[in-house]
């Protein structure tokens, strides 16, 4: 057995995004390097013969980004997106299986967004901006680019491509709408087509609407709103007609996970399908029969169909099941998942199981020593059941211990550990476990996969039972002599951070502390961040809510700055507009000011995430270092 190294945890290439040819006999899938090292992520589409007797094999040769694989309804052409031709502004493109060729098939302005093969073999639909006009070209020639916010925002709209002229047309549909997402009925019926008012993320999650739309006739009918954040469509033929389901934030609330919305076209009767459920909707899968369901269930997952009175349960698996897609009659399906010890890859077999694994990009990783895991299951102090896992140091069994003990808090809150490998260049268990530490990464209320009840609990009061439920698991783990209560750590990044800036606010158990982009102020995140409405709901209140104090001066790691005594690591993207940077400044000046030991990093053209590679190695560095300083004895 050999040791984990910086290198291996970021060089590695991951699979994404599976698509099963309609025949069940190829599928497609990228391959992505895990970490970007240029100015653009080169990626690969590669090919896989689902009866294994030909290994997998590269469907295309250039260096380019390489996206979103769809196959044509005979299984014949391959459609992608890839911007070999211009970096940075992807193009459709058609892979000919009978002769290996490949075609450019659009040249739009600004590049394609998203497409959507129909059954008419003559058209594919296209998801794209509006191209500039002269009179653009003009203003920016003159620098006149004053943005006028709500006037100048783009607008992605719903295209035809004639596969026979090449002539792209934009049909006068849906107004100045900004398209979201498209469906076509499994009968080569109308598509469904999802908009919002606008791209705003803060704004246009709470405006969609649903309409109906006939690529061949033009005329377009419109279904109503739809829940906020709504995605993932699927249709599927009932007793009373067609119906048209969607993933969305549980109505009416923006903080309470996400359910599945059934909407019966002909009489306009909507449905939760989920509610009262014990475990949480991730995907919704096309069929021409009924949709398959991917569901979040505790630290693992359940797929089942579903049927017109209830979800049908038809396997489950360990961790989770991503990205799933599937044969037209549903008989085969191919998911993105993983071990505890194994990363995810693609895997195929039909929907009742087994599957089995059909690719396998991370073999480096094979061989390389990682901590013992295993999942917790524990009551809060109110009795809710929770759920959690343990890594133990490598080569380490809890016996042992005690150890010093590095808590992780997932981001969301709406996220969820589940027990798969727990390898990455954020904050890892895996990583940590290399060097010593055993690793404590709890699932507390507000999270995913234990229902709406569940998720909804956190809408106000973020920091409140969440952090005793995270509490109450280092008490367990103290208790079984697994954690040295004089050598505790906590960390996370986004939600994760706030809980761990939260954290050090409460108490000074922790001899160390990383924030990675973390909410430190809720009335200025949803004031200044991309999703303002969903971080108010969190927080409970606005700045504008009238005179304060407001209740998310409350729950705000700012408020309790004076109390902090803990050493603290903040790392930040400086481009970040999800949490922006403003929140990591607030607490460094916060610290500065009341002379806490700590270290404020930030990371240039980065957002939320963490992308380039020199980038993530000093954040797995500098998360080693730092905990090393503070808990070894």
């Amino acid at each position: 057995m050999t040791g984990l190294t910086a290198e291996l945890v970021v060089d590695g290439r991951d699979p994404r995004t599976p698509a099963l040819a309609p025949d069940g006999r190829l599928l497609c899938y990228v391959l992505a390097p895990a970490t970007r090292t240029g100015d653009h992520l080169d990626t690969e589409l590669w090919l896989v013969d689902t009866d294994g007797v030909v290994a997998s094999r590269r469907a295309t040769a250039d260096t380019a980004t390489e996206s979103r694989p769809r196959w044509s309804v005979d299984s014949q052409t391959l459609f992608f997106l890839s911007d070999r031709a211009d970096r940075g502004t992807p193009q459709l493109h058609g892979l000919t299986l009978a002769d290996g060729t490949t075609t450019t098939l659009t040249s739009w302005h600004g590049g394609i967004i998203d497409h959507l093969p129909l059954t008419d073999p003559n058209l594919v639909a296209l998801l794209a901006e509006d191209e500039p006009t002269e009179q653009d070209a003009q203003r920016a020639r003159d620098r006149d680019d004053a943005i006028v916010v709500g006037e100048s925002e783009p607008r992605v709209r719903l295209r035809l491509l004639d596969l026979r002229t090449g002539r792209v047309t934009t049909p006068d549909a849906f107004g100045d709408r900004h398209v979201v997402e498209l469906r076509q009925r499994p009968d080569g019926g109308p598509l469904a087509v999802l908009t919002a008012a606008s791209a705003d993320n803060d704004y246009g999650p709470r405006t969609g609407q649903l309409h109906l739309f006939d690529p061949t006739t033009g005329a377009a009918e419109n279904l109503g709103p739809v829940a906020a954040d709504a995605r993932s469509l699927a249709w599927w033929p009932g007793e009373d007609g067609w119906h048209l389901g969607y993933l969305a934030l549980t109505p009416p609330m923006l903080q309470a996970g996400t359910a599945l919305i059934d909407l019966a076209v002909e009489n306009r009767v909507l449905r939760n399908r989920t509610a009262g459920l014990p475990m949480c909707p991730t995907e919704l899968c096309q069929t021409d029969a009924a949709p398959l369901v991917v569901f979040a269930d505790g630290l693992n997952a359940t797929l089942a169909r579903l049927g017109p009175t209830d979800l049908m349960p038809l396997s489950h698996h360990p961790g989770r099941l991503d990205n799933l897609t599937a044969t037209p009659g549903g008989e085969e399906i191919a998911v993105l998942t993983g071990t505890r010890y194994q990363p995810a890859n693609v895997h195929l077999g039909p929907p009742t199981g087994p599957l089995r694994r059909i690719t396998n990009t991370r073999p480096e990783l094979d061989g390389i020593a990682l901590g013992t895991q295993q999942p917790l299951a524990y009551h809060a102090a109110d009795g809710l059941e929770l759920d959690g896992l343990l890594v133990l140091p490598v080569g380490r069994s809890a016996s042992e211990g005690p150890f010093p003990l590095v808590t992780i808090v997932h981001g969301g809150p709406y996220d969820r550990y589940a027990d798969r490998l727990q390898l990455s260049w954020s904050p890892s268990a895996q990583w940590l476990a290399a060097a010593g530490y055993a690793v404590f990464l709890p699932n507390p209320r507000g999270g995913q996969g234990h229902g709406q009840h569940f998720a909804a609990s956190v809408a106000g009061r973020v920091g409140q039972q969440e952090w005793t439920d995270i509490l109450t698991g280092i008490d367990l783990l103290i208790a079984e002599g697994i954690a040295d209560p004089d050598r505790l750590g906590i960390a996370g990044w986004s939600h994760g951070g706030f809980m761990s800036a939260w954290a050090v606010g409460q108490t000074d158990r922790f001899r160390a502390a990383l924030v990675g982009a973390g909410v430190t102020d809720w009335g200025m995140l949803a004031a200044t961040g991309e999703n303002g409405q969903f971080e108010a709901a969190l927080g409970g209140s606005t700045g504008w809510s009238g005179i304060g104090p407001h209740p998310h001066d409350a729950v705000s790691p700012i408020s309790f700055a004076s109390q902090i005594r803990t050493p603290v690591l903040i790392l930040h993207g400086a481009e970040d507009t999800n949490v922006p940077l403003g929140q990591a400044v607030y607490l460094h000046r916060a610290l500065r000011h009341f002379d806490v030991e700590h270290e404020f990093v930030i990371y240039p053209r980065e957002g939320h995430p963490i992308r380039e590679r020199q980038h993530q190695l000093d954040v797995l560095h500098r998360t080693c270092a730092w905990f090393d300083r503070w808990l070894r004895l």
